[in-house]
């Protein structure tokens, strides 16, 4: 039934439309056809397909912005209209042989929505692109915020988390919607984001491998060996922090791996000799970022040249080499100079003041070497599973050698993924986190090995201890994936743009170093990046120095000391902001490192931290803007310390026995 039934159906069909086709004006339709082809081309030819905009989302109101856009015609004029507000801002711009354009200098008055519009010259609107202005103080609040907040309640994890909440409702929105969407944007945007970096990965798989070499090293005993080495030279806690202080000079060639190598290794002579947590960190964090920003070969030197270079291409009738640029600038960077000085100093004075002071009396008159419950990232009883049995034999090569290796490997690494002629070109072109990976991964083979061949340890013991390693390093790595997750906020809401603008538009070409280092020093103390401010602030700040003398009616090159102090106020400044800063990376290491609380650190590093800034500025940077040498400011400087040290510093108690407080 179903077969005869269609039958007749698909035979009505077939008649109707073959009397269809008969009737169908296929001249007319061809006709059509080629009159809309024409048309479509004359369109296109007007207003290009796929033509785009880009701007930051949302912008600051009052700060300068870039608009870029691309696939429109080539060489065209077209109309850029930004509607914020009430306001209409208008500018011509000209695409070019791609049919791009980039508008520098953008900026509105009005917060809210902003329309963005380019017109062609038939007046026909050819892309669009919608975002939003807010205010130019809410990009510095969720830094603020997470600051003052971490110091109060002594939190940090909360503080970072509920700082970065606040970012993230800002970036999207700034009603009750924003604010629910931004507490699960912050973890699944920018969160995952920081994760996501594989510069970080490398860095956390680097934090947590030196963690685990650290455990096996401590269970087969090597590190107790290496304790009771130093300690018949370091017998005294003036020559513990001295080797410290050395030590840290010794690995000058990266300041990640200065931090976890010293911190680690020196933690264990440092506890035996009465020394506080928190003067490990001090003396950690304040040796690392400063020596790798003077040292010639380090692996921030091509990192610093890059952006050097960069800078000076920008700049009309500056006629010097990048590197001949930045040795030029060394001799400006009174802070990590004089920063390396004072830890010298109150190493070897044994005079302390503010909280240090206080936890130093603690650690000496009471054993208790961290402040009893202040959330550690290692307490001082925590790992005992990884601590030796006390029939193990202590043995310091079996500590010393992967150590060794890791510094080896370090420099090894660098030399192998490096290119150049020169060993500084070599090290300033290599990939610093692929040789810290291999340096660590080689340090914990060569520990777990030597624990194996001299049956020190089983596999499974090997195993626990370096998996005890690497659990102590857990909540330190909280703290820093936190840490980048706000860094990316603050690029987000373009804070360093902010901080530019407000403090760049009366700068005097004496003053500018000085300024600059300020800048650089609140960039980097509220993102908690020394090198995201140096990439921020270096394209920016060589220009506008050399626009400062010029608009003076200076010779640049006459008064070249201005950009080479310049120069090296952007690296002072930045490791000044990230040694004051308590969602720094390094600061934040170096606590994890050291075994150390990380508000503690930070609160007793901060005075030490203000009081070489201070004297940086005022007797180095200031003073060297106007002209007055190197050679005069530095005794002055170091004199001057001295003193403020002697009136402040109060002697330190005598160091008590061993008691039963870190067993």
């Amino acid at each position: 039934m179903l077969r005869t039934s269609s039958q007749p159906f698909k035979s009505f069909a077939a008649v109707e439309n073959a009397s269809l086709v008969g009737r169908i004006p296929w001249s007319r339709i061809l006709a059509s056809l080629v009159l809309m082809i024409l048309m479509v081309s004359v369109s296109h030819a007007q207003q290009p397909s796929g033509a785009s905009l880009s701007m930051a989302n949302p912008v600051l109101q009052e700060v300068p912005f870039s608009i870029s856009g691309d696939g429109f015609a080539p060489a065209d004029t077209l109309t850029l209209s930004v509607l914020a507000g009430d306001i209409t801002l208008r500018r011509s711009v000209i695409t070019d042989a791609q049919g791009a354009f980039t508008a520098d200098d953008v900026s509105v008055s009005a917060s809210g929505s902003v329309a963005l519009t380019i017109v062609g010259a038939d007046g026909e609107e050819q892309a669009s692109f919608a975002s939003r202005a807010i205010p130019g103080w809410l990009s510095i609040v969720p830094s603020l915020f997470v600051i003052l907040f971490a110091l109060f309640t002594r939190r940090v994890v909360p503080s970072l988390f509920l700082g970065l909440w606040l970012g993230a409702w800002f970036a999207q929105d700034l009603g009750w919607g924003g604010l629910g969407y931004g507490l699960f944007a912050s973890f699944s945007v920018y969160t995952l984001s920081a994760l996501a970096d594989p510069d970080h990965g490398s860095i956390i798989l680097f934090s947590l491998m030196i963690g685990g070499m650290v455990g096996v090293v401590t269970k087969n005993a090597g590190m107790r060996g290496v304790v009771q080495r130093i300690s018949g030279w370091a017998n005294s806690a003036r020559r513990g922090m001295m080797a410290t202080g050395s030590l840290g000079l010794a690995v000058f060639f990266d300041d990640y791996a200065n931090t976890l190598v010293v911190g680690n290794a020196m933690r264990g002579v440092t506890d035996t000799l009465r020394i506080s947590r928190e003067k490990l960190a001090y003396l950690v964090d304040s040796t690392a970022a400063p020596v790798a920003t003077l040292a010639l070969v380090t692996t921030w030197i091509g990192f610093q040249v890059g952006l050097i270079s960069e800078s000076i291409s920008q700049i009309e009738g500056l006629d010097i080499g990048s590197y001949e640029l930045y040795l030029m600038s060394i001799p400006y960077g009174f802070y990590p100079i004089f920063a390396i000085f004072f830890v010298f100093l109150v190493s070897w004075t044994q005079r302390d003041f503010g909280p240090m002071y206080d936890a130093e009396v603690r650690a000496r008159t009471t054993g208790y070497i961290s402040s009893p419950g202040s959330g550690t990232t290692e307490g001082v009883d925590e790992g005992r599973e990884m601590l030796p049995e006390e029939s193990t034999p202590s043995r310091a090569i079996n500590a010393v050698l992967p150590i060794l290796v890791l510094v080896a490997g370090v420099v090894v690494g660098l030399y192998v993924t490096g290119e150049g002629n020169t060993i500084r070109e070599i090290v300033g072109s290599a990939n610093s986190y692929v040789a810290l990976m291999w340096a660590s991964l080689a340090g914990v083979l060569t520990a777990v090995g030597l624990s194996l061949v001299q049956r020190i340890l089983t596999l499974a013991q090997s195993m626990e201890a370096w998996f005890a390693g690497v659990r102590s390093m857990l909540y330190a790595m909280i703290i820093l994936v936190l840490a980048w997750s706000l860094s990316e906020i603050t690029d987000v809401l373009h804070t360093a743009d902010y901080l530019v603008t407000m403090l760049g538009s009366w700068l005097n070409p004496a003053w500018t170093p000085a300024v600059v280092f300020l800048l650089a020093a609140a960039t980097a103390f509220s993102t908690g990046s020394s090198w995201g401010t140096m990439g921020i602030l270096m394209p920016i700040v060589l220009p506008l120095a050399w626009a400062v003398i010029e608009t003076n009616d200076l010779h640049g090159l006459d008064n070249i000391h201005i950009i080479a102090a310049t120069v090296s106020c952007v690296l002072s400044g930045a490791v000044w902001g990230d040694h004051c800063s308590p969602i720094s990376d390094t600061t934040v290491l170096s606590s994890m490192a050291s075994g150390c609380d990380h508000i503690e650190h930070v609160r007793t590093q901060l005075p030490y931290a203000l009081t070489v800034g201070l004297v940086s500025i005022g007797i180095g940077t200031l003073p060297a803007g106007y002209g007055v040498p190197v050679y005069v400011l530095y005794p002055i400087g170091i004199m001057i310390l001295v003193a403020v040290h002697r009136y402040f510093g109060k002697p330190l108690p005598q160091v008590v026995p061993i008691s039963t407080h870190d067993k």
